[in-house]
């Protein structure tokens, strides 16, 4: 404990708060009341300040999970796989009764028998591809068959399919996963460095800051994560002469559901990260960064830490880097099961020690006023490998690699109703819609249709399989020309995403075909981003779980003929409304379903809506009666003792 809170400036202790509810509850099992007040004197915080974190972030227990803890993972690409099937057979082979507890999500039920067996669903475990997926005590498993649910409790492995990781696809481009899937290749640093490993940050180090800005600035990287912002016109935001310390973070708190592509680098690659990140620090003259990991990479963590000491021991990070007199260190710092945290507002909060509430944006633009006040970088894992490759070949040939303004290779992660799920990196645009899902992840199931594609993460609107779309395109001349196209004819890039009224997104493509019940997928949606809004903006907070409510009313059957209207009345009043786009996360998967399979949500939609209960008395004439004091403070004798909430 001494340990993780030196990892944060000495004036900002409470960083160190969830570092320490982690080993507390790593230690003991779950958060006592007694850990609770010896974590807040230890930092010199309020009880209150502990008991908030332990109270927001789903990870922390204030009860012990018994035995064997269970997660199941219940977001759309592992239920479409058969999640909510492998919960029952969990349950029945355990002893578990849900029945009183709801469905279990993120509230754990244990068997009867001393509560040796303990289950719960979470929200996406980030290995869509290999779906569906659970976790017993730390450990992740894929792959798992439902059918096979009793086997998995007592040989775990019996019931895990087939994960290996596969050879590159002749379509794939492969510059950040060139080493993922080799048979040859360890995550040691030794074999980092005899496949040329961190030459890229010496030769950043001749170079100038300046320069390597620029660099990233003419290859026209794009940010990874999900909002595309170009990474050379963030990084420039830091003045050259900035007097305050500079942080830079890397968001690996990969939560998007459909999206997985951050766990493959963290796991088979973790060098190749940390060299990104070398480079970013001294291009940005930051002397400490971090990494903020998804508490759901237990595994990830251990062997980021154990590459951070691996690349300390050959002088790459630390004091005097290689000889530059340029000190950097790079922290490990885990989440805790909150997806509002990929925001990058959040995530600084979070970092700080307090519950993940995105800062209002002006003026807590992170460049000016991120971590601790101070100008701050936040960038995506896979962006921050990037840079890596935009040193060795030179920001110009980076930029010939994909389309003006999408330019470099990405990660697209497909999951959901294909032969082949599984991750692909491609040069931007250079691929379709068509060619990704038909040839590269090996088509439908045999006898099923395209139905539908949601083509960057569960927060990204639906696009129908039968629409037209009209996009624009820009030729090699320079002009536009604007061309009728389906959805298999859509090239992977951002542009082309959003003029077809979606976006490119995290990469996670999910598809369904013909099977599946959209009202269904919908829900399933909803249920995640009404557990996961912040709770900060009353529309979000309100409106996700009033969109969830419905969608699982029309599920059971009491659906009315006003509810299509009204999800989309709801989404249309929260997007745009709160502090953070996760406003528009919420809203624009329900405004695109309604809208894209209206037919579908009128099925569902059938009952009358039953007119209003007229009131005994309207307010006028319970005045006049004078039931209702016009000035409640005057009448009421007993105000003063009472207080407001009495009162009213």
């Amino acid at each position: 404990m001494d340990e993780a809170i030196c990892h944060y400036p000495a004036d900002r202790k409470r960083s160190a708060a969830m570092p320490l509810l982690h080993l507390w509850q790593e230690h003991f099992g779950f958060i006592s009341d007694e850990g609770v007040q010896w974590i807040a004197a230890k930092l010199n915080l309020q009880p209150i300040n502990i008991l908030e974190l332990v109270t927001f972030y789903p990870m922390f227990r204030r009860e012990s999970a018994g035995k064997t803890h269970i997660r199941v993972c219940r977001t759309l690409s592992c239920a479409l796989a058969g999640s909510y099937r492998l919960m029952e057979n969990l349950c029945a082979a355990t002893g578990i009764d849900r029945r009183g507890h709801g469905d279990g999500m993120h509230n754990p039920i244990s068997s009867l028998a001393g509560g040796h067996y303990i289950v719960e669903f979470v929200e996406c475990l980030a290995s869509c591809g290999t779906a569906p997926v659970c976790m017993i005590g730390e450990e992740l498993y894929q792959n798992v068959s439902p059918e096979f649910a009793a086997n998995s409790l007592s040989n775990p492995q019996s019931a895990v399919g087939n994960a290996q990781l596969r050879p590159p696809y002749p379509l794939e481009h492969r510059l950040v996963f060139k080493n993922v899937g080799r048979d040859d290749w360890k995550i040691d640093i030794d074999t980092y460095l005899r496949e040329g490993g961190y030459e890229q940050l010496r030769k950043a180090i001749t170079m100038s800051r300046a320069e390597i800005v620029n660099e990233v600035k003419t290859s026209g990287l794009r940010g990874r994560g999900g909002a595309g912002f170009p990474c050379g016109v963030k990084w420039g935001f830091i003045k050259p002469d900035e007097k305050r310390p500079v942080y830079l973070i890397c968001n690996a708190d990969e939560s998007e559901p459909g999206t997985f592509k951050d766990r493959y680098i963290i796991h088979e690659d973790p060098h190749q990260l940390l060299e990104g990140i070398l480079i970013s620090c001294f291009a940005l003259n930051a002397r400490t960064a971090y990494i903020y990991i998804r508490g759901e990479f237990p595994e990830g963590a251990k062997i980021l830490e154990r590459a951070i000491e691996e690349a300390r021991k050959h002088n790459f990070l630390g004091k005097n880097i290689l000889g530059t007199g340029f000190d950097v260190e790079i922290y490990i710092h885990r989440g805790a099961g909150a997806y509002i945290c990929g925001e990058e507002t959040g995530l600084i909060e979070s970092l700080e020690g307090k519950r993940g509430y995105p800062r209002i944006k002006p003026p807590y633009f992170p460049a000016v006023l991120g971590l601790y006040m101070c100008p701050t970088i936040v960038n995506n894992v896979e962006t921050l490998c990037h840079v890596k490759h935009i040193i060795a070949m030179g920001g110009a040939s980076y930029a010939r690699l994909g389309r003006p303004n999408n330019t470099g290779t990405r990660i697209l992660c497909v999951s959901g109703d294909v032969q082949r799920p599984g991750y692909f990196e491609i040069e931007v645009g250079a691929v379709t819609m068509g060619q990704l899902i038909f040839e590269m992840a090996g088509g439908l199931r045999p006898g099923r249709k395209l139905k539908a594609v949601i083509p960057g993460g569960s927060s990204a609107k639906i696009l129908r399989a039968n629409e037209r779309f009209k996009l624009k395109q820009k030729q090699s001349d320079g002009s536009t020309v604007e061309r009728e196209m389906s959805i298999d004819e859509i090239p992977m890039d951002f542009d082309s995403l959003a003029a077809a009224g979606s976006m490119a997104g995290s990469g996670g493509v999910i598809v369904l075909d013909d099977s599946r019940d959209m009202v269904w997928a919908l829900n399933n949606i909803n249920e995640f981003y009404a557990h996961e809004s912040c709770g900060q903006c009353t529309p979000c907070r309100e409106g996700s779980l009033w969109m969830q409510k419905i969608t699982d009313r029309m599920l059971r059957g009491g659906g009315v003929t006003e509810d299509p209207r009204t999800l989309k009345t709801i989404g249309d009043n929260i997007a745009g409304r709160t502090i953070c786009a996760f406003g528009e996360a919420c809203a624009w998967p329900t405004q695109s379903f309604v809208e894209k399979f209206p037919e579908e949500f009128a099925d569902r939609a059938t009952k009358p809506v039953p007119p209003p209960l007229p009131p005994e008395y309207t307010p006028e004439e319970l005045i006049e009666e004078e039931q209702i004091p016009t000035t409640p403070m005057a009448h009421d004798p007993g105000w003063e003792k009472a207080g407001t909430a009495g009162t009213i």
